[in-house]
C-alpha cells in the first residue's frame, strides 16, 4: 500500500504550511500513474495524521489523468489508466504523458476564535 508513504510525505508538508494550527480540510492532486486508491488513500492520511494538527481533517483527493497519445492511428485522449489502450482503434502503442504529479494543492485551517481574545 504505497498510499502510506505518500501521505507521510503529504503530512510533512501540511505540518510546515499550516505553522501548528490546527488543519480541518486538504487538497492533494494526484497523477494517475500513481495509481491511488481514494479510500486506501483516505484510510492511509487518517493513520499518519493522528495526534497532529491535521487529525481528523478531510481529503480531497483530485487525479490528474494521463495525456495518452496511440502512435498507431494518431488519437489523442487522457486517461485515469495510464495501461489502457487506445479507445479509438484498440492500439497498445501508446505515448504517455503527464500523470506523475503529486501537488498539495490546498490546506484549510481552523478559523482562530477572536472572541476568546480580549482586544
Amino acid at each position: 500500500m504505497h498510499e502510506l508513504g505518500l501521505c507521510e510525505g503529504i503530512l510533512e508538508a501540511v505540518e510546515r504550511r499550516a505553522a501548528g494550527r490546527r488543519v480541518t480540510r486538504v487538497r492533494v492532486r494526484v497523477g494517475a500513474r500513481h495509481r491511488v486508491v481514494d479510500s486506501a488513500f483516505d484510510q492511509s492520511f487518517a493513520l499518519v495524521s493522528q495526534g497532529t494538527v491535521a487529525d481528523g481533517a478531510a481529503v480531497d483527493l483530485v487525479v490528474v489523468p494521463v495525456r495518452v497519445t496511440c502512435l498507431d492511428c494518431g488519437h489523442e485522449a487522457e486517461a485515469t489508466d495510464a495501461l489502457a489502450a487506445c479507445s479509438a482503434c484498440g492500439g497498445l502503442d501508446l505515448e504517455t504523458k503527464g500523470g506523475d504529479e503529486l501537488i498539495l494543492e490546498a490546506i484549510h485551517v481552523e478559523e482562530e476564535d477572536v472572541s476568546r481574545h480580549p482586544g
